[in-house]
């Protein structure tokens, strides 16, 4: 089993990252995961501790590395729950192919894997709970963040589906996990970084990128109440 890499950023005196926002004091977990499927790195890990190496806000922030493993994964992050009693939690993960930051709307009760997890799990067809809900909806503001981020001209867009490999296991979970407790949490999906693509001719942001999309997005999530009234549809 993967170690947790955890590092707790508290800022020095006076110094202010989220300005106008409704969460000025708390606390905020942000997750990435470990490399999985061979690569060397992972660009949620990646992104997660340029956050936390240059955080400079008022509110308290807890970042950790997860294993990607279906059964270590969810166990981690409701411990790292339980220790540090977060007002907000934004999971991440990587999604391969993907041009955009995602932020995702909906986990599903299923786990049905391409590839084995970095424990050799590989569940097919299987709930992830077999007393649980078919779906979990995201608690965070999907559309504003999205739209926030267009604004500063990173690419996002709101995506329908976690798939179902360990991302959608974690976000299942984590909203099981807070579901009834006034914590807002919720999963984005993150693109390659450009040594994980490279050869591959498959899209990627650098990741100075996806850290500041991830600093957005906490700033957003701490600043809505409620989601934006956008239309985020999709046909298929």
């Amino acid at each position: 089993m993967s170690t947790v890499l955890e590092t707790d950023s508290v800022p020095a005196t006076g110094t202010v990252l989220l300005t106008g926002t409704v969460l000025l004091t708390g606390t905020v977990l942000l997750t990435g995961f470990e490399p999985f499927d061979g690569a060397t790195s992972n660009s949620s890990a990646d992104a997660v501790a340029l956050v936390a190496s240059r955080w400079s806000s008022p509110v308290r922030l807890i970042t950790a590395v997860l294993p990607v493993a279906f059964d270590a994964a969810p166990h981690e992050l409701d411990r790292l729950l339980a220790e540090h009693s977060p007002d907000l939690v934004i999971a991440t993960g990587l999604a391969n192919g993907r041009a955009a930051i995602t932020p995702e709307r909906i986990a599903i009760n299923l786990a049905d894997a391409r590839i084995p997890d970095n424990s050799g799990a590989q569940p097919l067809d299987l709930p992830i709970d077999e007393t649980g809900p078919s779906a979990y909806f995201s608690g965070l503001p999907v559309k504003a963040i999205v739209a926030r981020l267009a604004t500063e001209g990173i690419p996002a867009a709101l995506s329908q589906t976690a798939g179902t490999f360990v991302c959608n296991a974690l976000m299942y979970r984590l909203m099981r996990s807070v579901a009834g407790t006034g914590i807002r949490a919720g999963f984005i999906h993150l693109p390659s970084s450009p040594e994980l693509a490279f050869g591959t001719g498959e899209p990627f942001l650098e990741t100075e990128t996806i850290a500041r999309a991830l600093e957005l997005a906490i700033e957003v999530s701490c600043e809505a109440y409620s989601d934006a009234p956008i239309r985020g549809g999709a046909e298929s």
